[in-house]
């Protein structure tokens, strides 16, 4: 009988990961999504809280394009653009 060793997200109990890094990685990305959903919330209160979360989620999962684009390199965020099709 073969042993498999997996790994849980403490933040998101249903994902299993082969690798500790993986799960670690994607638990301080949750936690990111977590405090900007909150920063959202706050900033636009008319937002309710599952937009406030997928908001978080889909900043903190594209955090590095961001980073490049709030230190003036807005063009990083033309890869999240969808293309425009003529």
């Amino acid at each position: 009988m073969a042993v498999e060793v997996v790994y849980r997200s403490s933040r998101d109990l249903e994902r299993l990961f082969m690798d500790k890094a993986e799960a670690d990685r994607h638990d301080r990305m949750l936690e990111l999504a977590e405090k900007l959903a909150e920063v959202l919330r706050q900033a636009q209160p008319a937002l309710d809280e599952r937009q406030a979360e997928e908001l978080g989620i889909y900043m903190a999962k594209h955090r590095e394009l961001f980073a490049k684009a709030f230190r003036n390199q807005t063009d990083a965020l033309d890869e999240l653009l969808a293309p425009t099709g003529a």
